[in-house]
């Protein structure tokens, strides 16, 4: 009795506490950037511009490196998201040698004004928040905000020195290398690229939200993978094996999504994509979901314990399927079917 009387629960929940609210250390891998360079010295990050009839290739490119990386995906897909936006903003002399990033980001406490314009030399000052490799690459494109209330997409080098980086509110886990910080702006030099809202408005916009569901899905099939080789032990698995039909089933109508809305951007290249897209990152953000469940429940704790590349996809795949804002995203695809007259369904 005497035990419990002098047990001190308080100091336990204040140790407990102090453990708990421990900042995440800052991660970078320092791999990272030489494999991008690489990837740039060899040219393989010219791929095929969307809507140009070999979209599918572009978007099978990205989820190949998904399936190997979601860091090194993540930072490849906006390097070549950033050269597919010059392009169509016919600024593809700008790109020039090293890695880009695309930050279009807009909370409500952070955002980056058009102080001073002459031309296109622009001066910035204000914040920035969500920069993914800020800390790991060398240029990078964002919508800034002009008097008129217009995002202007700019560009930006990211040695210049009236920047600031901010890391420490980066407390991930999953996606943890490649460090989404603050940047803060104090009169620094820019590049207008294209004309205020055009960001926005090209038919690219929505082509490159194609491009991140199909690294989703790249991911989701490197971990399917996984499963398939387990079930093709000879000891039966009949558990595993229903788990692989099921994922079979989600990756397959997934894929079929995916090559239907590359077709149709290939198709209607200045059209707005934005149902064709909605529809099809909401497809794979399903399937995907489905995937991580039953690989997980079908494996057990063991590829997440001593398996390097499964445990970093399963750890990075939950963070970056969050790019889409599910029942936001849901509710505006709703809006746009209403619309739709009926029979749009039919097989």
């Amino acid at each position: 009795m005497s035990i419990i009387q002098d047990f001190d629960l308080g100091s336990l929940d204040t140790l407990l506490r102090s453990f708990t609210e421990r900042p995440q250390a800052l991660h970078l891998d320092t791999r990272l950037p030489p494999l991008l360079q690489a990837l740039q010295r060899d040219r393989l990050d010219r791929l095929p511009l969307p809507g140009h009839g070999q979209t599918l290739q572009r978007w099978q490119t990205l989820a190949r490196v998904a399936g190997c990386d979601l860091s090194l995906a993540k930072l490849y897909e906006g390097h070549t998201d950033a050269l597919a936006i010059l392009a169509e903003c016919a600024a593809s002399h700008r790109a020039g040698d090293g890695i880009w990033g695309v930050w279009a980001a807009e909370p409500p406490d952070a955002r980056t004004r058009i102080v001073e314009r002459d031309g296109e030399r622009v001066i910035l000052d204000g914040r920035k928040a969500w920069c993914s490799g800020a800390l790991q690459i060398d240029k990078a494109l964002l919508t800034a905000w002009d008097a008129d209330e217009q995002p202007q997409l700019v560009a930006i080098e990211l040695s210049h020195p009236s920047q600031r980086i901010i890391a420490d509110g980066w407390q991930a886990v999953g996606m943890a290398t490649t460090t989404s910080v603050v940047l803060e702006f104090n009169s620094t030099p820019a590049v207008a690229i294209g004309t205020p809202g055009q960001y926005l408005s090209r038919p690219g916009f929505w082509h490159g939200g194609g491009g991140i569901a199909a690294c989703w899905y790249g991911a989701a099939e490197a971990l399917a993978d996984y499963l398939r080789e387990h079930c093709r032990k000879p000891r039966p698995d009949p558990h595993a094996d229903a788990h692989l039909g099921a994922v079979d089933a989600a990756l397959c109508g997934a894929r079929a999504a995916l090559r239907e809305c590359a077709g149709w951007i290939d198709e209607h290249p200045a059209h707005d994509a934005a149902l064709p897209v909605q529809r099809t990152r909401a497809q794979v953000e399903q399937a995907v979901t489905q995937v991580i469940g039953h690989v997980g429940r079908a494996l057990g704790a063991t590829p997440y314990c001593h398996n390097g590349h499964f445990a970093r996809l399963s750890a990075d795949l939950p963070v970056y399927l969050r790019q889409s804002h599910a029942e936001r995203d849901l509710a505006a695809l709703g809006q746009q079917l209403a619309q739709i007259p009926a029979g749009a369904w039919q097989l």
